[in-house]
């Protein structure tokens, strides 16, 4: 799933909705309110420094880094924890598959804690068309940012992420006024492998062509959310399997009676096939028999009918 701000800065807990699996973050800045100690000092105190009002800024910004990381951090273990692997991961014939999501990223040397960035600049997007790009993420936990501007007029952009079990719109497409000033988003990515599609649509507009600029920076998890998310995947994993194990093993006993008694029942119809195909071996040597008798029999009959309506050879001769 995909936990996208209504802000540029998201942070907050997430509720959780299965059937969607898109959590939403409420903004950082009502967080930082919330946080921020009472201020007991007098507005008319002598000893403030000129320097506070820097200073003051300066703390703000940390704590806003400090509660967003903890958004993210909470975010992050909220679906770890409601982690359930998807059908083909189960109906895997290797236990690798299923090993390889719960791991998610190596933490070896080939893994690389820096953004991914992704720009471009004044890219035409011609009148009755759409203009899309793709972004595929593969660890999860990562946070993605974004900022779209345009040339002149509106366009409209969405976000959409598309996994094995389906889409989900991160951002619903609508027209934005980005010409005006830069939109921007922010979104942590929980369920990989995961391709983030960033849509321009100008399909509105008969006569212009809009020209769009983008950037986007997909940040991977921090080394501490990685390994608190595979123990928690890990657990969740290993609870869906083992259930899964104990109803394999209540269907094999089922399956097990059921092969015993069709095997007896196959080897009584075999022993009775066999008896059968004695009986018919006597039955063919009886139809043979009769059918090469009754030949001979039919053979018989006329000559002995010839005999009786035009008597015997030898006495003609004699008369």
């Amino acid at each position: 799933f995909c936990v996208e701000s209504s802000t540029s800065l998201p942070l907050g807990q997430p509720r959780q909705t299965p059937e969607d699996q898109h959590l939403r973050l409420t903004s950082l800045s009502t967080m930082v309110e919330s946080d921020d100690p009472p201020n007991d000092e007098s507005p008319n105190d002598d000893s403030a420094s000129s320097e506070q009002p820097e200073i003051t800024t300066a703390n703000g910004e940390a704590e806003a880094l400090e509660l967003e990381a903890r958004a993210i951090a909470q975010a992050m273990a909220s679906a770890d924890a409601s982690y359930v692997p998807s059908p083909s991961l189960l109906a895997a014939d290797e236990a690798e598959p299923l090993l390889s999501q719960v791991d998610g990223p190596s933490l070896t040397s080939d893994f690389i804690g820096n953004p991914s960035v992704y720009k471009a600049k004044a890219v035409p997007v011609a009148l009755r068309t759409k203009f899309d790009v793709p972004i595929h993420v593969t660890a999860g936990g990562s946070v993605v940012e974004y900022e779209i501007s345009t040339d002149l007029y509106d366009i409209g952009f969405g976000v959409t992420a598309e996994r094995e079990e389906g889409t989900t719109n991160v951002k619903d497409s609508a027209r934005v006024d980005s010409h005006v000033e830069p939109v921007t988003g922010k979104f942590l990515v929980g369920s990989v492998p995961c391709a983030l599609i960033f849509s321009f649509d100008n399909e509105y507009s008969w006569f212009r062509e809009k020209k769009v600029s983008y950037k986007i920076t997909v940040t991977p998890p921090k080394t501490e959310n990685v390994i608190k998310g595979r123990r928690l995947r890990a657990k969740k994993a290993l609870e869906v399997v083992s259930k899964d194990r104990h109803d394999m093993e209540e269907r094999y006993v089922i399956a097990s009676q059921k092969q015993t008694e069709l095997e007896e029942c196959i080897a009584k119809l075999e022993a009775e096939l066999t008896e059968k195909k004695k009986s018919l071996d006597v039955v063919l040597k009886e139809v043979g028999w009769l059918e090469k008798k009754t030949v001979v029999r039919e053979e018989q009959i006329k000559l002995l009918n010839h005999r009786l309506e035009k008597g015997w050879d030898d006495e003609k001769c004699e008369v």
